[in-house]
């Protein structure tokens, strides 16, 4: 873990490009709505990940409550807004994941953790030096400093970042986040060297096992957008032409419209077409050799978790 990212990060907050400054220990809140006290909203199996990370038993996710994002269409917006969680300890979290491991999890599936970075690589590494044995995955929205990431080398073994835009005006007007495209890209360059260094030859080398579920390596994600095909197409290119065949790319066409969205967003109070997400797909095939599509009816907000905290591992 890089020394000089502590848990003494939380004391004047810079772990996002929001550079907030707050003190967090002291319990002030800044953009993510967190102090430095971690924050979960649910731990369980959950079933509905790619299908080298969740498998057959499932991928052991803990949601962790507030983000630094905060996007209009969020699916998980109970608790990106740090309404919904219950605070634990540290040595709690660590127990977490050994539960997790014990219900058959293929990894311990850390999602919206950006905002307890310092809190992750410290339990990931007293995990990992009690003999945790499956891998750790850091499943992001990649608005996240390349400082804070550089805390997580040699922790994390899966990379599973979002790239959500590359239109700065879509980022700010749904993101409060004109930033983002060149903050995330910074942010998937560092998950990228991280994992080339682990490689004699310096690539990236994505590990499965014998039934195919990840042990090593990088997907990165795109939610498609209804009415933002020509988005999609961009990041989808930026993408390979940048890392090529040593990442994974998953075009998603999952977006689900919640309630409070209505009209205030055009686009964004319907679902993807079937049009749309095809256009995507016969665009992305003719270069993209390593990928994930998704098939059937996704749309749906059975899809996303109950995020009431009784879950048992909690």
């Amino acid at each position: 873990m890089d020394e000089t990212m502590t848990e003494n990060a939380y004391k004047e907050c810079r772990l996002c490009p929001r550079q907030c400054r707050v003190d967090r220990a002291a319990g002030q809140k800044g953009y993510c709505k967190m102090t430095d006290r971690p924050m979960i909203a649910r731990a369980a199996l959950h079933m509905w990940e790619e299908p080298c990370i969740s498998g057959e038993n499932g991928s052991g996710t803990v949601f962790f409550s507030g983000c630094s994002l905060g996007c209009v269409f969020c699916q998980n917006r109970k608790i990106a807004l740090g309404n919904v969680g219950k605070e634990i300890s540290e040595e709690r979290l660590v127990d977490i994941y050994f539960e997790l491991e014990a219900k058959g999890a293929n990894n311990i599936n850390l999602v919206t953790a950006d905002h307890f970075i310092p809190t992750v690589a410290a339990t990931v590494e007293e995990a990992k030096r009690r003999g945790l044995r499956i891998p750790f995955l850091l499943n992001t929205g990649s608005y996240v400093s390349v400082e804070a990431l550089k805390s997580l080398d040699g922790l994390i073994d899966i990379y599973l970042p979002d790239i959500k835009y590359i239109n700065d005006r879509l980022a700010g007007e749904y993101s409060s986040a004109a930033d983002y495209f060149e903050t995330a890209c910074k942010a998937v360059d560092e998950m990228v060297r991280q994992l080339r260094s682990r490689s004699k030859d310096g690539k990236v080398k994505n590990i499965f096992d014998e039934n195919g579920i990840m042990k090593q390596g990088i997907i990165v994600r795109h939610l498609l957008l209804p009415g933002h095909v020509l988005d999609a197409k961009m990041i989808a290119k930026y993408l390979y032409d940048r890392y090529g065949d040593e990442i994974y790319i998953s075009l998603m066409n999952q977006y689900t419209p919640m309630p409070e969205i209505g009209g205030k967003y055009g686009n964004l109070g319907r679902t993807v077409t079937d049009t749309e997400y095809q256009s995507l797909l016969d665009y992305a095939s003719e270069f993209i050799t390593k990928g994930f599509m998704q098939t059937g009816e996704t749309a749906d907000e059975s899809f996303i978790p109950d995020f009431n905290c009784d879950d048992r591992v909690l």
